[in-house]
Protein backbone atom coordinates (compact mmCIF):
# COMPACT_ATOMS: atom_id res chain seq x y z
CA UNK A 1 0.00 0.00 0.00
CA UNK A 2 1.77 3.29 -1.14
CA UNK A 3 1.80 5.90 1.39
CA UNK A 4 0.92 9.76 1.29
CA UNK A 5 1.65 12.32 4.02
CA UNK A 6 -0.75 15.69 2.75
CA UNK A 7 -0.02 18.83 4.76
CA UNK A 8 -2.61 21.62 4.63
CA UNK A 9 -1.32 25.16 5.69
CA UNK A 10 -3.35 28.12 7.17
CA UNK A 11 -1.99 31.26 4.83
CA UNK A 12 0.12 29.57 2.46
CA UNK A 13 0.27 32.67 -0.14
CA UNK A 14 2.14 32.15 -3.14
CA UNK A 15 2.82 35.92 -3.09
CA UNK A 16 4.14 35.28 0.40
CA UNK A 17 6.76 32.54 -0.28
CA UNK A 18 7.93 34.69 -3.72
CA UNK A 19 8.39 37.97 -1.33
CA UNK A 20 10.46 36.01 1.05
CA UNK A 21 12.62 33.94 -1.81
CA UNK A 22 11.21 30.84 -0.83
CA UNK A 23 11.06 28.72 -4.31
CA UNK A 24 10.90 25.51 -2.62
CA UNK A 25 9.33 23.18 0.24
CA UNK A 26 11.05 20.05 1.68
CA UNK A 27 12.94 20.23 -1.37
CA UNK A 28 9.57 19.98 -3.74
CA UNK A 29 9.18 22.80 -5.96
CA UNK A 30 6.63 25.49 -5.19
CA UNK A 31 4.10 26.80 -8.05
CA UNK A 32 0.58 28.80 -7.50
CA UNK A 33 -2.62 27.71 -7.49
CA UNK A 34 -6.28 29.16 -6.70
CA UNK A 35 -7.74 28.56 -3.74
CA UNK A 36 -11.31 27.82 -3.62
CA UNK A 37 -13.84 30.16 -2.89
CA UNK A 38 -14.66 31.33 -0.19
CA UNK A 39 -11.17 31.06 0.73
CA UNK A 40 -11.27 30.45 4.61
CA UNK A 41 -9.97 27.09 6.72
CA UNK A 42 -13.40 24.92 6.93
CA UNK A 43 -14.40 25.21 3.42
CA UNK A 44 -10.91 24.91 2.09
CA UNK A 45 -10.63 21.57 3.94
CA UNK A 46 -13.86 20.24 3.23
CA UNK A 47 -13.13 20.55 -0.29
CA UNK A 48 -10.07 18.92 0.06
CA UNK A 49 -11.80 15.69 1.95
CA UNK A 50 -14.52 15.65 -0.82
CA UNK A 51 -13.01 16.74 -3.97
CA UNK A 52 -16.30 18.81 -4.14
CA UNK A 53 -16.90 22.75 -4.60
CA UNK A 54 -18.92 24.20 -1.76
CA UNK A 55 -21.99 23.60 -3.10
CA UNK A 56 -21.51 19.80 -3.25
CA UNK A 57 -19.81 19.76 0.27
CA UNK A 58 -22.46 22.46 2.15
CA UNK A 59 -19.73 24.44 3.95
CA UNK A 60 -20.68 27.80 3.41
CA UNK A 61 -18.02 29.57 6.01
CA UNK A 62 -16.39 28.45 9.00
CA UNK A 63 -19.87 29.12 10.76
CA UNK A 64 -23.27 28.43 9.69
CA UNK A 65 -26.86 28.85 11.21
CA UNK A 66 -29.32 25.92 12.23
CA UNK A 67 -33.24 27.70 11.12
CA UNK A 68 -34.56 24.58 12.82
CA UNK A 69 -32.97 25.17 16.43
CA UNK A 70 -32.54 29.37 15.77
CA UNK A 71 -28.91 28.93 16.83
CA UNK A 72 -25.48 30.18 14.93
CA UNK A 73 -22.68 27.46 15.11
CA UNK A 74 -18.84 28.74 14.51
CA UNK A 75 -16.51 25.96 14.43
CA UNK A 76 -18.21 23.03 15.21
CA UNK A 77 -15.98 20.31 15.24
CA UNK A 78 -18.79 17.57 13.84
CA UNK A 79 -17.99 15.82 10.46
CA UNK A 80 -21.42 15.31 9.70
CA UNK A 81 -21.48 18.99 8.46
CA UNK A 82 -19.20 17.89 5.73
CA UNK A 83 -21.21 16.30 3.02
CA UNK A 84 -20.58 13.71 0.36
CA UNK A 85 -17.86 10.98 -0.06
CA UNK A 86 -14.62 11.37 1.26
CA UNK A 87 -10.83 11.10 -0.97
CA UNK A 88 -9.88 8.33 0.69
CA UNK A 89 -12.98 5.99 0.33
CA UNK A 90 -11.92 3.81 -1.46
CA UNK A 91 -8.78 3.90 -0.52
CA UNK A 92 -9.40 2.86 2.86
CA UNK A 93 -11.98 0.00 1.44
CA UNK A 94 -8.95 -1.76 -0.05
CA UNK A 95 -7.38 -1.79 3.63
CA UNK A 96 -5.70 1.45 3.39
CA UNK A 97 -5.46 4.03 6.77
CA UNK A 98 -6.38 7.46 7.22
CA UNK A 99 -5.53 9.77 9.58
CA UNK A 100 -6.37 13.28 10.16
CA UNK A 101 -4.80 15.70 12.62
CA UNK A 102 -5.62 18.94 14.10
CA UNK A 103 -8.80 19.14 10.68
CA UNK A 104 -11.55 21.11 11.66
CA UNK A 105 -14.88 19.53 11.53
CA UNK A 106 -13.11 15.92 12.13
CA UNK A 107 -14.97 15.01 15.27
CA UNK A 108 -16.68 11.55 14.42
CA UNK A 109 -14.89 10.81 10.85
CA UNK A 110 -14.57 7.91 9.07
CA UNK A 111 -11.12 7.96 9.61
CA UNK A 112 -8.40 5.64 11.42
CA UNK A 113 -6.92 8.19 13.93
CA UNK A 114 -8.20 11.65 15.00
CA UNK A 115 -6.64 13.94 16.60
CA UNK A 116 -8.26 17.51 16.96
CA UNK A 117 -8.10 20.40 19.85
CA UNK A 118 -11.45 19.96 22.30
CA UNK A 119 -10.79 21.89 25.21
CA UNK A 120 -14.06 21.70 27.70
CA UNK A 121 -15.09 25.06 29.40
CA UNK A 122 -15.94 24.65 32.49
CA UNK A 123 -19.27 26.08 33.88
CA UNK A 124 -17.00 28.71 36.20
CA UNK A 125 -15.90 30.13 33.11
CA UNK A 126 -12.53 28.71 33.28
CA UNK A 127 -11.05 26.18 30.23
CA UNK A 128 -9.93 22.33 30.68
CA UNK A 129 -7.14 21.69 27.91
CA UNK A 130 -7.93 18.85 26.14
CA UNK A 131 -7.01 17.48 23.05
CA UNK A 132 -8.96 14.63 21.01
CA UNK A 133 -7.88 11.77 20.28
CA UNK A 134 -9.11 8.84 18.48
CA UNK A 135 -7.34 6.24 19.66
CA UNK A 136 -6.98 7.49 23.06
CA UNK A 137 -3.12 9.04 23.23
CA UNK A 138 -2.59 7.77 19.84
CA UNK A 139 0.00 10.53 19.53
CA UNK A 140 1.96 9.44 23.27
CA UNK A 141 0.99 12.52 24.65
CA UNK A 142 -2.33 14.24 26.02
CA UNK A 143 -1.61 17.65 24.42
CA UNK A 144 0.93 18.09 22.09
CA UNK A 145 0.16 22.07 22.08
CA UNK A 146 -0.74 24.72 24.34
CA UNK A 147 -4.41 25.55 23.22
CA UNK A 148 -3.65 29.25 24.81
CA UNK A 149 -1.39 28.95 22.02
CA UNK A 150 -3.59 28.06 19.48
CA UNK A 151 -5.85 30.77 19.05
CA UNK A 152 -6.26 33.93 21.16
CA UNK A 153 -3.95 36.89 22.34
CA UNK A 154 -1.46 34.68 23.16
CA UNK A 155 -1.70 32.44 20.30
CA UNK A 156 1.94 31.73 18.66
CA UNK A 157 3.55 30.48 15.84
CA UNK A 158 5.33 27.73 17.69
CA UNK A 159 2.22 25.88 17.85
CA UNK A 160 3.01 24.28 14.71
CA UNK A 161 6.41 23.14 16.34
CA UNK A 162 4.31 20.77 18.64
CA UNK A 163 2.31 19.56 16.40
CA UNK A 164 5.26 18.51 13.83
CA UNK A 165 6.90 17.04 16.53
CA UNK A 166 4.06 14.76 17.84
CA UNK A 167 3.40 13.83 14.72
CA UNK A 168 6.99 13.13 13.54
CA UNK A 169 7.53 10.73 16.38
CA UNK A 170 4.08 9.35 15.75
CA UNK A 171 5.47 8.49 12.02
CA UNK A 172 8.89 7.69 13.41
CA UNK A 173 7.24 4.56 15.43
CA UNK A 174 6.33 3.10 11.96
CA UNK A 175 2.81 1.96 12.02
CA UNK A 176 0.77 5.41 11.20
CA UNK A 177 -1.79 5.45 9.04
CA UNK A 178 -0.59 4.85 5.28
CA UNK A 179 -2.32 8.19 4.30
CA UNK A 180 -1.78 11.26 6.82
CA UNK A 181 -3.46 14.90 6.55
CA UNK A 182 -2.19 17.40 8.97
CA UNK A 183 -3.27 21.22 9.36
CA UNK A 184 -0.29 23.37 10.56
CA UNK A 185 -1.77 27.06 11.74
CA UNK A 186 1.68 28.66 12.06
CA UNK A 187 1.45 31.10 9.64
CA UNK A 188 -2.25 32.72 10.71
CA UNK A 189 -1.26 34.43 13.68
CA UNK A 190 1.13 37.71 12.78
CA UNK A 191 -0.45 37.45 9.32
CA UNK A 192 -3.90 38.36 10.78
CA UNK A 193 -1.97 40.83 13.58
CA UNK A 194 0.71 42.88 11.18
CA UNK A 195 0.18 42.43 7.99
CA UNK A 196 2.65 40.94 4.83
CA UNK A 197 5.55 43.34 5.41
CA UNK A 198 5.84 43.01 9.12
CA UNK A 199 9.58 41.12 10.32
CA UNK A 200 7.96 38.37 12.84
CA UNK A 201 5.81 37.36 9.41
CA UNK A 202 9.61 36.31 8.33
CA UNK A 203 10.36 34.98 11.92
CA UNK A 204 6.85 32.47 11.68
CA UNK A 205 8.26 31.64 7.68
CA UNK A 206 11.32 30.42 9.30
CA UNK A 207 9.16 28.48 11.63
CA UNK A 208 6.99 26.88 9.19
CA UNK A 209 9.63 25.61 7.11
CA UNK A 210 11.49 24.03 10.37
CA UNK A 211 7.92 22.54 10.70
CA UNK A 212 7.86 21.19 7.72
CA UNK A 213 11.39 19.75 7.31
CA UNK A 214 10.44 18.13 10.64
CA UNK A 215 7.66 16.33 9.04
CA UNK A 216 9.05 15.68 6.03
CA UNK A 217 12.20 13.90 7.00
CA UNK A 218 10.00 11.68 9.25
CA UNK A 219 8.03 10.68 6.94
CA UNK A 220 10.36 10.33 3.82
CA UNK A 221 12.02 8.05 6.26
CA UNK A 222 9.23 5.54 6.69
CA UNK A 223 8.74 5.88 2.72
CA UNK A 224 5.80 8.47 2.38
CA UNK A 225 5.49 10.59 -0.73
CA UNK A 226 4.91 14.32 0.51
CA UNK A 227 2.34 16.62 -0.62
CA UNK A 228 1.92 20.80 1.19
CA UNK A 229 -1.26 23.18 0.08
CA UNK A 230 -1.91 26.16 1.70
CA UNK A 231 -5.77 26.71 2.44
CA UNK A 232 -5.98 30.21 1.58
CA UNK A 233 -3.37 33.46 1.38
CA UNK A 234 -3.75 36.67 3.45
CA UNK A 235 -3.90 39.98 2.25
CA UNK A 236 -3.21 43.20 3.81
CA UNK A 237 -6.34 45.40 5.33
CA UNK A 238 -5.98 48.58 3.12
CA UNK A 239 -9.85 49.65 3.61
CA UNK A 240 -12.60 49.50 5.81
CA UNK A 241 -14.59 47.06 8.06
CA UNK A 242 -18.07 46.30 6.85
CA UNK A 243 -20.63 45.87 9.99
CA UNK A 244 -23.26 43.45 8.28
CA UNK A 245 -25.06 43.03 11.36
CA UNK A 246 -25.15 46.70 12.14
CA UNK A 247 -27.13 47.75 8.98
CA UNK A 248 -29.51 44.98 9.21
CA UNK A 249 -30.39 45.32 12.51
CA UNK A 250 -30.68 49.83 11.68
CA UNK A 251 -33.17 48.18 8.89
CA UNK A 252 -35.34 46.36 11.07
CA UNK A 253 -34.39 42.69 10.43
CA UNK A 254 -31.68 41.79 13.13
CA UNK A 255 -33.43 42.10 16.24
CA UNK A 256 -31.99 42.06 19.63
CA UNK A 257 -32.94 40.87 23.24
CA UNK A 258 -31.97 43.88 25.79
CA UNK A 259 -30.27 41.82 28.69
CA UNK A 260 -28.59 44.08 32.38
CA UNK A 261 -28.38 47.08 29.16
CA UNK A 262 -26.50 44.75 26.94
CA UNK A 263 -27.69 43.76 23.76
CA UNK A 264 -27.66 40.01 22.85
CA UNK A 265 -28.82 38.91 19.47
CA UNK A 266 -32.32 37.48 19.11
CA UNK A 267 -32.55 35.22 16.45
CA UNK A 268 -35.69 33.64 17.27
CA UNK A 269 -37.44 37.70 16.14
CA UNK A 270 -34.75 37.96 13.79
CA UNK A 271 -36.08 38.13 9.74
CA UNK A 272 -32.04 38.74 8.61
CA UNK A 273 -28.46 37.42 10.13
CA UNK A 274 -24.69 37.94 9.24
CA UNK A 275 -22.07 35.40 10.19
CA UNK A 276 -19.55 37.25 9.24
CA UNK A 277 -15.72 35.55 8.24
CA UNK A 278 -12.91 37.81 7.26
CA UNK A 279 -13.97 38.82 3.92
CA UNK A 280 -17.03 36.70 3.24
CA UNK A 281 -20.15 36.43 5.27
CA UNK A 282 -23.14 33.87 5.04
CA UNK A 283 -26.54 35.45 5.23
CA UNK A 284 -29.72 33.72 6.27
CA UNK A 285 -33.35 35.21 6.05
CA UNK A 286 -36.39 34.54 7.39
CA UNK A 287 -38.66 34.91 4.09
CA UNK A 288 -38.60 35.79 0.74
CA UNK A 289 -38.89 39.38 1.46
CA UNK A 290 -36.35 39.90 4.45
CA UNK A 291 -34.52 37.78 1.60
CA UNK A 292 -34.70 41.11 -1.07
CA UNK A 293 -35.18 43.25 1.36
CA UNK A 294 -31.18 41.84 3.13
CA UNK A 295 -29.85 41.71 -0.36
CA UNK A 296 -30.82 45.56 -0.99
CA UNK A 297 -29.40 46.86 2.52
CA UNK A 298 -26.40 44.91 2.42
CA UNK A 299 -25.54 45.68 -1.08
CA UNK A 300 -25.51 49.49 0.03
CA UNK A 301 -22.70 48.89 2.05
CA UNK A 302 -19.59 50.25 0.60
CA UNK A 303 -17.03 47.50 1.28
CA UNK A 304 -19.48 45.22 -0.29
CA UNK A 305 -18.60 43.95 -3.76
CA UNK A 306 -21.25 41.57 -4.60
CA UNK A 307 -23.63 39.66 -3.02
CA UNK A 308 -23.92 36.28 -4.52
CA UNK A 309 -26.11 33.33 -3.70
CA UNK A 310 -25.15 31.22 -1.05
CA UNK A 311 -24.77 27.76 0.16
CA UNK A 312 -25.37 25.28 2.79
CA UNK A 313 -28.62 26.54 3.48
CA UNK A 314 -27.74 30.08 3.32
CA UNK A 315 -29.79 32.75 1.45
CA UNK A 316 -26.77 34.93 0.48
CA UNK A 317 -23.02 35.32 0.55
CA UNK A 318 -21.17 38.91 1.06
CA UNK A 319 -18.01 39.38 -0.88
CA UNK A 320 -16.31 42.05 0.64
CA UNK A 321 -14.31 44.70 -1.85
CA UNK A 322 -9.81 44.05 -1.94
CA UNK A 323 -8.48 45.27 1.55
CA UNK A 324 -12.05 45.38 3.62
CA UNK A 325 -13.73 42.68 5.33
CA UNK A 326 -16.78 42.14 7.61
CA UNK A 327 -17.12 42.49 11.65
CA UNK A 328 -19.52 40.74 13.31
CA UNK A 329 -20.97 43.08 16.39
CA UNK A 330 -24.46 44.45 15.81
CA UNK A 331 -23.58 47.72 18.32
CA UNK A 332 -22.47 50.90 18.20
CA UNK A 333 -22.52 51.96 21.84
CA UNK A 334 -19.74 50.06 23.27
CA UNK A 335 -22.17 49.38 26.59
CA UNK A 336 -24.80 46.88 24.60
CA UNK A 337 -21.75 44.66 23.84
CA UNK A 338 -22.80 41.37 24.99
CA UNK A 339 -19.95 39.80 27.98
CA UNK A 340 -18.78 37.55 25.75
CA UNK A 341 -17.70 40.14 22.52
CA UNK A 342 -14.66 41.42 25.40
CA UNK A 343 -13.20 37.40 25.71
CA UNK A 344 -12.01 34.49 23.25
CA UNK A 345 -15.37 32.79 22.90
CA UNK A 346 -15.04 31.73 19.41
CA UNK A 347 -18.12 29.29 19.93
CA UNK A 348 -20.99 32.03 21.04
CA UNK A 349 -19.52 34.98 18.85
CA UNK A 350 -21.84 34.79 15.60
CA UNK A 351 -18.96 35.72 13.46
CA UNK A 352 -15.13 35.11 13.52
CA UNK A 353 -13.36 37.54 15.72
CA UNK A 354 -9.38 38.41 15.05
CA UNK A 355 -9.73 41.16 17.62
CA UNK A 356 -9.30 38.00 19.78
CA UNK A 357 -5.54 38.00 18.88
CA UNK A 358 -4.85 41.34 20.48
CA UNK A 359 -5.22 42.09 24.42
CA UNK A 360 -7.75 44.70 25.12
CA UNK A 361 -8.68 46.66 28.66
CA UNK A 362 -8.70 45.04 31.66
CA UNK A 363 -7.03 41.44 32.88
CA UNK A 364 -7.83 38.21 30.09
CA UNK A 365 -10.18 40.55 28.36
CA UNK A 366 -9.25 40.88 24.15
CA UNK A 367 -9.45 43.63 22.04
CA UNK A 368 -12.70 45.50 20.12
CA UNK A 369 -10.30 47.66 17.82
CA UNK A 370 -10.87 46.58 14.59
CA UNK A 371 -8.36 48.79 13.11
CA UNK A 372 -5.47 46.24 14.78
CA UNK A 373 -6.64 43.89 12.72
CA UNK A 374 -3.70 43.97 9.55
CA UNK A 375 -4.30 41.05 7.81
CA UNK A 376 -7.69 39.32 6.39
CA UNK A 377 -9.04 36.66 3.71
CA UNK A 378 -11.79 34.55 1.91
CA UNK A 379 -11.88 35.95 -1.69
CA UNK A 380 -10.20 33.89 -4.07
CA UNK A 381 -7.93 36.10 -6.12
CA UNK A 382 -4.72 35.64 -4.02
CA UNK A 383 -3.14 32.36 -4.84
CA UNK A 384 -1.79 29.94 -2.54
CA UNK A 385 1.19 28.22 -2.71
CA UNK A 386 1.48 24.10 -3.43
CA UNK A 387 4.01 21.58 -3.59
CA UNK A 388 3.96 17.80 -4.22
CA UNK A 389 6.07 14.55 -5.47
CA UNK A 390 5.85 14.46 -9.47
CA UNK A 391 4.88 11.12 -9.58
CA UNK A 392 1.67 11.67 -6.99
CA UNK A 393 -0.16 14.42 -10.75
CA UNK A 394 -0.93 16.54 -8.19
CA UNK A 395 -0.34 19.47 -10.83
CA UNK A 396 -3.74 21.05 -10.86
CA UNK A 397 -4.36 24.45 -11.30
CA UNK A 398 -6.92 25.26 -8.45
CA UNK A 399 -7.87 23.72 -5.48
CA UNK A 400 -10.57 22.04 -6.01
CA UNK A 401 -8.69 20.39 -9.15
CA UNK A 402 -5.89 19.09 -6.44
CA UNK A 403 -8.50 17.52 -4.39
CA UNK A 404 -9.53 15.61 -7.50
CA UNK A 405 -6.16 14.47 -8.38
CA UNK A 406 -5.90 13.65 -5.07
CA UNK A 407 -8.82 11.24 -5.50
CA UNK A 408 -7.40 9.68 -8.42
CA UNK A 409 -3.92 8.61 -6.87
CA UNK A 410 -5.51 7.34 -4.00
CA UNK A 411 -8.02 5.55 -6.35
CA UNK A 412 -4.86 3.83 -7.93
CA UNK A 413 -2.47 3.57 -4.62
Amino acid sequence: MKKLLVLSVAALGADLLRRHGVAALAGLPVRAMAPVAPAVTCVAQATLRTALPPAGHGVPANGLYLRDTFQSQFWCQSARLVKGPRVWEGFRARGGRVGLYFFQQSLGEAADEIVSPAPIHTHGGGMIMATYQQPDRVLGVANPVALWRYWGPLAHPKVGRGIARALAARIRRGDAPELLLVYLPTLDYELQRHGNGHPKVAASLRELLAQIDCLAAAARAQGYALAIAGDYAITDVTGTVAFPNRALRAAGLFATRPVRAMRYPDFYRSRALALPDHQVAPVWCADPEARERARAVLAALPEVEAVRPGVGGADWELVAKPGCWFAWPWWEDPREAPDFAAHVDIHNKPGFDPCELFFGRGPFRCSADVSRVRGTHGRADAPVAVAADPSLGLGADDALGFARALARWLGAA
